[in-house]
C-alpha cells in the first residue's frame, strides 16, 4: 500500500503551539503540581513534548483507551484497555489527547476520572475537530482545530502506521 500524505500542519508550526500551550498551562497552574494523563499510543509524542516545556512540576501517568478500530471511523464508544498505575485523588489533572473528534471518548472518560476525586481536571488536545462532534466536551487548550480530514504523524496513525512523521499530514488512501 502506497499511501499519499500531505503536510498540513509543519513540525515548526507544531512545536510553536505546543510551547505556547506549555507556557499558558505553566501560568494558569502556577505554583502548583500537575499530573499530565497522557492517552495511548497517539498522544505520546504530544505529552512528552508539552511536559519539556511546562516550568511547573509534573508527573505522567498513562490510559489507553480505545474508541477507533482498524479503519478511519470512530466506532462511538470506549474501551479502557490499560487504567492509571496510581490515584488521582487531590491532584490537578491534564487529560491530553491527540484529536477529539467525535468527542465520545472524553465525554464517557471525564466522568470516570472524576469519580476519582482529582482537585481539578483539564483537558488538552493537539488537535480538534469541532465539526465532527457528537458529544460535548470543554477542551481547556486547543493546538489546532481542522477541518474533517483524516491526519497522521506526531503519533496520530493510520493502522499503526505514521505515527512517526514529525509533522501532521493529511492521508489518502491508495486502494
Amino acid at each position: 500500500m502506497r499511501d499519499k500524505i500531505t503536510v498540513m500542519i509543519s513540525e515548526k508550526e507544531i512545536n510553536k503551539r505546543v510551547r505556547e500551550i506549555a507556557k499558558q498551562i505553566s501560568h494558569d497552574y502556577a505554583k502548583k503540581e500537575i499530573r499530565l494523563i497522557c492517552i495511548l499510543k497517539g498522544s505520546i509524542f504530544y505529552t512528552c513534548e508539552l511536559a519539556k516545556r511546562l516550568t511547573i512540576p509534573v508527573t505522567l501517568d498513562f490510559m489507553k483507551v480505545s474508541s477507533y478500530g482498524s479503519g478511519t471511523e470512530s466506532k462511538g464508544t470506549i474501551e479502557i484497555q490499560k487504567d492509571l498505575d496510581e490515584s488521582i485523588e487531590g491532584l490537578d489533572v491534564i487529560v491530553v489527547e491527540d484529536i477529539i473528534d467525535s468527542g465520545n471518548t472524553l465525554s464517557h472518560l471525564i466522568p470516570l476520572l472524576k469519580e476519582r476525586k482529582p482537585a481539578s481536571i483539564g483537558i488538552t488536545t493537539l488537535l480538534d475537530k469541532p465539526s465532527r462532534r457528537e458529544a460535548e466536551v470543554d477542551v481547556d487548550y486547543v493546538g489546532f482545530e481542522i477541518e474533517d480530514r483524516f491526519v497522521v504523524g506526531y503519533g496520530l496513525d493510520y493502522d499503526q502506521s505514521y505515527r512517526d512523521l514529525p509533522y501532521i499530514g493529511e492521508i489518502r488512501l491508495d486502494e
